[in-house]
């Protein structure tokens, strides 16, 4: 008798922590959110894995972004990154050093449809980030670009949020020198422009 209550202690044990394994979200990105030339601590996905480790169930964020990334090189990375992490969900931040590099963008298209895809696969929400290039590339490509966006979102009805760095791009205070990343104090905002379209794929059903 003893030896069975026993057990039964240890399986409800059991029980309570894989219940208690936190959910994963995944961002797969660029130099955006990969804390360019800033502390890894003040970058929004890390202020992003604090806030959702608050969070009752627990929840929490893996950056797998890397500067330079283009949306080919993060197709080809996916695969492997979905294996191992299982996420419910995957925010894609990629097309910005496509449209940089003036690729063309039919390829962009083609590559971010199927990282959407391979997620649904895998039974993760999708969460889209789009980004907006500087106008000395023209409006014919830059809302070529966007439309892009707006257009998969659409269609494969994943969340999107049009244009990350909306209320920071502009403000010379909030950009490095470059003109191109937000400094560390721009990272709250952020997060707050991605938490607001976050929010409600985390309390969507049928997550891991």
């Amino acid at each position: 008798m003893l030896r069975c209550l026993w057990l039964l202690v240890l399986l409800c044990g059991v029980g309570s922590a894989q219940a208690a394994a936190p959910k994963t979200v995944l961002v797969l990105g660029d130099s955006l959110s990969a804390a360019h030339n800033i502390p890894v601590e003040a970058g929004w996905v890390h202020l992003l894995d604090v806030r959702l480790g608050k969070m009752v169930p627990k929840w929490r964020a893996v950056n797998a972004s890397i500067s330079g990334e283009t949306s080919l090189s993060g197709r080809h990375r996916l695969p492997a990154l979905l294996q191992t992490y299982q996420p419910a969900v995957l925010v894609i931040e990629l097309g910005a050093n496509d449209g940089l590099r003036g690729l063309p963008l039919p390829a962009l298209r083609d590559n971010l449809a199927a990282m959407i895809a391979l997620a649904q696969q895998h039974h993760a929400r999708v969460l889209l980030l789009g980004i907006e290039l500087p106008v000395n590339y023209g409006p014919q490509y830059r809302d070529g670009l966007r439309a892009i966006y707006a257009d998969l979102a659409r269609e494969r009805n994943v969340a999107l949020l049009p244009f990350l760095l909306d209320g920071v791009a502009l403000d010379p205070d909030l950009m490095q020198a470059d003109g191109l990343h937000p400094v560390a104090a721009a990272q709250p905002r952020v997060l707050d422009n991605v938490w607001d379209v976050l929010q409600p794929l985390l309390r969507a059903p049928n997550g891991h």
